[in-house]
C-alpha cells in the first residue's frame, strides 16, 4: 500500500472516527471541513482535495482488514509531533454530535494505542475536548 501525506493521515483519522458508527453525520462532516480550512496542521493542503482524500480512506475501510490498513497508513505518515494533534482531531469529530457512540470510543482507543499516545496525554486532550463542547 502506498504511503500517504501527513495531511491525508489527519483526514483519515477524522474519517475513521466519523464512519465508525456507520453514519457520517452532517455535523461531523461540517466539523471536518472547518478543521481542514482553519488549522495550521493543514497549511499547504488543497482543501478541494478533501472529498477525494476522504473517499480514498472510505474505500480502504471497505476492504478486508481495511481498518488495520488505515491505522497503519496513519501511523506511518504522522511525525511524532502530529500524533497528539491527530488524537485531538479524532475527539473533535467524535464530539461534533454532542454524544460519543460506543463505536467511536472503540476507534478512539485503537487510535490512541496505534499512535502511542500515553494515557495521561489522552486524558488531558479528552478533558479539554469535553470542556469545549460542554453547554451551560
Amino acid at each position: 500500500m502506498n504511503a500517504i501525506s501527513h495531511h491525508a493521515a489527519l483526514i483519515y483519522v477524522m474519517v475513521v472516527v466519523s464512519a465508525s458508527d456507520g453514519n457520517m453525520s452532517e455535523g461531523e462532516l461540517r466539523t471536518i471541513g472547518h478543521l481542514v480550512r482553519t488549522l495550521p496542521a493543514f497549511r499547504r493542503f488543497d482543501e478541494h482535495r478533501l472529498l477525494a482524500v476522504s473517499q480514498e480512506c472510505a474505500s480502504i475501510l471497505q476492504e478486508r482488514d481495511g481498518l488495520d490498513a488505515v491505522l497503519g497508513l496513519i501511523k506511518e505518515a504522522l511525525p511524532e509531533e502530529l500524533r497528539d494533534t491527530a488524537y485531538w482531531l479524532a475527539l473533535e469529530v467524535a464530539l461534533a454530535d454532542t454524544r460519543v457512540m460506543v463505536e467511536e470510543i472503540r476507534i478512539l482507543e485503537l487510535l490512541r494505542r496505534s499512535l502511542e499516545i500515553d494515557r495521561l496525554t489522552a486524558a488531558a486532550l479528552e478533558r479539554a475536548a469535553e470542556a469545549r463542547y460542554r453547554g451551560a
